[in-house]
């Protein structure tokens, strides 16, 4: 849990640099909350707290994929959710369905509509904060030339969620994570790959779809979850390839521009399916006749 988080000070030190010490805030109160939280309802349900992480690395994760200017109260309903309905309530950490950062946010977005998609430029672009549009949405970055838009991507130049924007920096940390052999490459590549697969096929622009959005730090930090992912390497690849078309269906005819959270989540649902279906053989079985 600590490594994951030591992974997450790349993106988490873009975003305090690209939009600022009010972002520290929003960190420190999700965070806070979610400790408390798991304090509070391990309390309440009679079992050990133990300080193992978890609950940190869901108050940072939720944080970094809200907007800067978020009210910190919302930043704090959020927090709770995701610790006490997603996490605690299927039982605490190894039982719960769904990955709780994700989980918060999905909340989130169904309860504080305009203040989720209420975005600001980075403070290279603009001296005061400015409400602007994400790539994903219409918006300024239209304007720019198409290898501008890629580099404003890449180093997150651009509006977004607080760790969202820089997809170079996530990927830093992605590959330190694969490297120190936390998450497996599995999922993330065959994440990305189909999102960039399946746009290309059908006429977009597959490397804006790729660097856009939460796509890179949801693929890396949390369809990678231990609790919420298929346990065999076949089913992570059906993971990571059905979350990666949830996704472009949700961005291109959905209702929402984003579909990072929402495809993860459904994912979630049926990876204790996956896991029936695709078992691994036990070492040493043959098979009879």
């Amino acid at each position: 849990m600590y490594i994951v988080v030591l992974a997450l000070m790349f993106p988490t030190i873009a975003g305090i640099y690209l939009f600022g010490y009010r972002t520290l805030l929003v960190m420190a109160v999700s965070i806070a909350v979610a400790v408390l939280t798991e304090y509070g309802v391990k309390k309440l349900r009679k079992r050990p707290f133990v300080m193992d992480g978890s609950a940190i690395l869901t108050g940072l994760l939720l944080a970094l994929t809200l907007p800067p200017t978020i009210p910190l109260w919302m930043v704090a309903t959020g927090s709770v959710f995701s610790i006490a309905i997603v996490k605690e309530a299927f039982g605490g950490l190894g039982h719960n369905i769904f990955n709780p950062a994700l989980g918060g946010r999905a909340f989130m977005m169904v309860s504080f509509p305009a203040e989720m998609t209420s975005w600001v430029l980075p403070r290279g672009f603009v001296t005061d904060a400015v409400t602007t549009a994400t790539p994903l949405a219409e918006g300024f970055v239209w304007q720019l030339d198409r290898l501008e838009l890629y580099k404003a991507m890449l180093l997150g130049n651009i509006g977004g969620s607080i760790g969202e924007t820089s997809a170079l920096l996530i990927l830093i940390g992605g590959l330190l994570l694969i490297a120190l052999r936390i998450i497996d490459w599995r999922i993330p590549l065959a994440y990305i790959a189909t999102v960039a697969l399946f746009t290309f096929a059908l006429g977009q622009d597959a490397i804006f779809h790729v660097l856009a959005g939460g796509l890179m730090l949801g693929a890396f930090f949390m369809a990678t979850d231990y609790v919420t992912s298929p346990i065999t390497p076949k089913g992570r690849i059906i993971f990571g390839v059905g979350a990666g078309l949830l996704t472009v269906v949700i961005r291109l005819f959905g209702g929402l521009p984003e579909g990072v959270a929402f495809s993860i989540l459904m994912m979630n649902a049926v990876t204790p399916l996956i896991d029936r279906h695709i078992k691994v053989k036990p070492y040493g079985l043959k098979k009879e006749g």
